[in-house]
């Protein structure tokens, strides 16, 4: 079952396709966006939804590939399925070297393309989830004070508290005192916890220490 809040992005330039895709997708109870060309869907894109786009190879002006590659400049994370008639090795492999989600060949038969279509529509939600986690984690770091954020990679490391002050040349109670605020700015109880948030960081915004 695909979630009945995704959208589907139809690119394609032959209206016949396109409103065969369309019929399909509404009968599954889907939303679709459909677009004659690269230019149409960039132009009023359904960019922050989640979903897919199902993109046609070979178009007038811009080709799939090259959209494909301006919305990856853009930082636009929506799943690609290739649809084409004229399918080649080497076109196939530039496609998923781009990040292509999958490459399937028209005509495509609904038991293919549905489950196509439901595992794209699961990874960008996933991904979704997990960037809006790390954003939610970034801002909680960027609340912590300078001697907050030194303390807790201390505590990640799994430092005890008299370690701690001892190599940061503080008072145990004053580690305590940081302790708990970054502790509660961070929304943690625990230091299973604590690791766990930062284990989902990029490790360069971790903390160098963090994790060593």
């Amino acid at each position: 079952m695909i979630a009945d809040d995704a959208t589907i992005s139809v690119i394609n330039d032959e209206p016949e396709v396109r409103d065969s895709l369309a019929r399909l997708l509404r009968s599954e109870g889907l939303a679709v966006e459909t677009f004659e060309s690269a230019t149409d869907f960039l132009a009023r894109a359904p960019i922050a939804r989640i979903g897919c786009i199902l993109l046609d190879v070979n178009m007038p002006g811009m080709t799939g590939p090259e959209l494909h590659e301006v919305l990856k400049q853009r930082g636009i994370e929506t799943p690609i399925i290739y649809l084409t008639g004229r399918s080649t090795v080497s076109t196939g492999v530039r496609a998923m070297k781009q990040g292509a989600r999958d490459f399937l060949e028209k005509p495509v038969d609904a038991d293919t393309l549905l489950p196509a279509i439901h595992d794209a529509v699961r990874a960008h939600r996933a991904g979704s989830e997990r960037r809006e986690a790390v954003e939610s984690i970034r801002k909680r770091l960027a609340s912590l004070s300078a001697r907050e954020r030194e303390v807790l990679e201390h505590v990640v490391r799994g430092r005890l508290n008299k370690q701690i002050a001892a190599d940061l040349g503080i008072a145990e109670k004053t580690v305590k005192v940081h302790r708990g605020r970054a502790m509660a700015k961070m929304k943690v109880r625990s230091v299973a916890e604590l690791v766990h948030l930062y284990e989902r960081m990029p490790a360069n915004e971790a903390g160098s220490n963090a994790t060593t």
